[in-house]
């Protein structure tokens, strides 16, 4: 059974998932395969919205807003690896805030056949979801899996 602490590993799913839906969303469209391509991108931002609200509950309802720091993991690990850790961290959490509006208003405008502008901003979109998803789950991987709690 699932638990509260199993979070971080649902979240790093979830956000694989999305990423592997934004690449077959992609593909689809390339093929011309407009259905397919709506219903993995719409699925993509419905298992983003999950992941958003698996990670507030897990940051604020389990661990009370405490933050999760890498220093407190990973002690012993050479200085390149917590300065690797932070700068992929930093641009994640940036990019994350700005992806998510990104990705509402892109959907807007394809669901609506505004397709001109959706595409436009869909050109800017597909890239920085594309990382904040599969930064993601090097953030996991770095914190849960290369450095667990000692």
């Amino acid at each position: 059974m699932i638990g509260p602490h199993d979070l971080p590993t649902v979240n790093a799913c979830l956000n694989a998932t999305s990423g592997l839906l934004l690449i077959a969303g992609y593909l689809a469209i390339r093929r011309r395969r407009i259905m397919l391509h709506k219903t993995c991108m719409l699925a993509a931002l419905g298992v983003s919205a999950l992941f958003l609200n698996c990670y507030l509950y897990y940051h604020f309802g389990v661990k009370s807003g405490e933050a999760t720091r890498f220093a407190d993991r990973a002690p012993d690990a050479p200085p390149w690896v917590h300065t690797a850790y932070y700068a992929i961290l930093l641009t994640h959490t940036v990019l994350a805030a700005v992806v998510a509006p990104l990705a509402l208003v892109t959907a807007y405008l394809g669901l609506r056949d505004r397709l001109a502008r959706h595409v436009q901003i869909a050109r800017w979109t597909l890239p920085i979801w594309l990382y904040v998803s599969f930064t993601g789950v090097i953030v996991y991987w770095m914190l849960y899996r290369l450095y667990p709690s000692p």
